[in-house]
């Protein structure tokens, strides 16, 4: 199989294998315009397998919230063909409107024009706080919109 590489975009490298569609899908890129290429289990080095996504033309996308798929994947950002930043994903400290509340007594719940904020608590729990009520959310549980 042959992926060809490509002349500006993104290159997300290192996604846990069997999580590129999760991260293809929340990135909502419009497939119709350039060429995506998902490789899904390709041999690894530091990991057995993992998941690699190349997106051409793309190099303005937010991938804060990324860190919360994978915190162990690395985005590459190419111009001319070269690889002018590494970007180490991590878990962002704050997300606004990607986790859902889920208390019912939150006032999100009942005001939803106020931003969905989460802070981080524990990163080694992987634990995030909701910034009205207080409730505790672990990435585990987390249903990305």
């Amino acid at each position: 199989m042959e992926i060809n590489s490509i002349e500006k975009g993104l290159v997300i490298d290192h996604i846990k294998a069997g999580f590129g569609l999760r991260v293809l899908d929340y990135l909502n890129i419009d497939k119709t315009g350039g060429m995506v290429a998902l490789i899904m289990n390709a041999s690894s080095k530091k990991h057995d397998r993992k998941d690699i996504i190349k997106i051409e033309g793309v190099t303005d996308i937010d991938i804060t919230a990324l860190g919360l798929l994978d915190h162990g994947a690395t985005v590459n950002v190419i111009e001319n063909g070269e690889i002018t930043r590494k970007i180490k994903l991590s878990l962002p400290e704050k997300v606004v409107n990607v986790i859902t509340c889920k208390n019912p007594r939150c006032v999100t719940s009942v005001e939803p024009a106020l931003p969905q904020t989460f802070h981080l608590v524990d990163a080694a729990k992987e634990e995030y706080c909701c910034a009205y009520c207080e409730e505790t959310v672990r990435v585990a549980d987390i249903a990305l919109e």
